[in-house]
């Protein structure tokens, strides 16, 4: 059976507050950095697939004014609890791809979270296959 890799990365937003004062100062714009990838760059390891393990890291990644992760920022900030999700997840973390964050119009650098998760995609229908 062909391993289906089920690796899905989505950046974590924060959440921006929507009122303020009417005589307060408008609050300078800014955007979170884009993911550019096309596909996951994430590897679900083999042995724990095949074994049916799945989970869930949490790294904290710096991306820089030219949309490129600084490899040296990159931690995991929640641990899924299994070491081979965890290495998985930092190692593909370099290969990531962003369009930088943007603060009133401009490129900056920008830390953030990165939730990683590798869940087994499920079998199609009729596939009695284990």
């Amino acid at each position: 059976m062909r391993r289906a890799l089920a690796v899905a990365a989505a950046a974590a937003l924060a959440a921006c507050g929507t009122g303020r004062d009417a005589g307060a100062p408008a609050r300078p714009r800014a955007e979170m950095p884009v993911a550019l990838n096309g596909a996951s760059p994430f590897q679900y390891p083999a042995d724990l697939f095949d074994q049916g393990v799945e989970g869930e890291v949490r790294l904290r990644l710096f991306v820089d004014a030219q949309g490129n992760v600084v490899a040296e920022s990159t931690r995991v900030a929640s641990s899924s609890g299994t070491p081979g999700f965890d290495s998985a997840a930092v190692r593909g973390a370099s290969e990531l791809r962003f369009a930088p964050a943007r603060h009133d119009g401009a490129p900056v650098g920008m830390a953030f979270y990165q939730p990683v998760v590798f869940r087994r995609a499920p079998a199609p229908q009729g596939d009695s296959r284990p």
